[in-house]
């Protein structure tokens, strides 16, 4: 199987889980935060649904400077909970299309990434993209998780089941 094949066996499976977690989010509780150094509900929500933004800069840029970038930045003010998932649908789609279009020999390619002088990581395209779209997106779904919790919002069986629902494979 092909480096692309494998990856979005992943991000099929991580993407479901997002959306899955996304269709919890209440309209009326988007600026909740658990402290004050939080990111609040609903932009950590547009967070999560334009994570394949980014996965799809690192597929299609030769590398990125944070400081100096010229892709845009992802708008995080969230609206509805509908917005949030088209936010999400169009992003997937785009960077799904990109990942799959990826030859193993475009994914072996380092990808350099920065922010200005400090080099934050100089590693294959595929690493970056596992550990900065595909983790990071693990991470901040997990974290969307935990604010459902302390919502009483039933949180989604996403690797097993979960306290409010058993999960069942597919």
């Amino acid at each position: 199987m092909s480096t692309a094949g494998l990856l979005l066996e992943d991000f099929d499976i991580e993407i479901s889980n997002t959306r899955r977690t996304l269709e919890r989010v209440p309209n009326d509780k988007t600026d909740w935060v658990p402290h004050p150094k939080s990111m609040p509900l609903g932009k950590l929500a547009m967070h999560c649904a334009t994570l394949p933004h980014f996965g799809f800069y690192i597929l299609e840029d030769d590398g990125m400077d944070m400081a100096n970038s010229e892709r845009p930045r992802a708008d995080l003010t969230f609206t509805t909970r509908e917005a949030c998932l088209q936010h999400l649908d169009e992003s997937a789609a785009k960077c799904r299309a990109a990942l799959a279009a990826a030859s193993d020999e475009h994914l072996a390619k380092v990808w350099p990434f920065s922010f200005g002088e400090h080099i934050i990581s100089s590693v294959p395209r595929s690493k970056t993209f596992r550990l900065m779209c595909l983790n990071h997106l693990i991470h901040h779904t997990a974290q969307l998780g935990v604010y459902l919790r302390l919502n009483d919002i039933p949180v989604p069986a996403l690797y097993g089941p979960s306290a409010d629902e058993q999960w069942s494979p597919k």
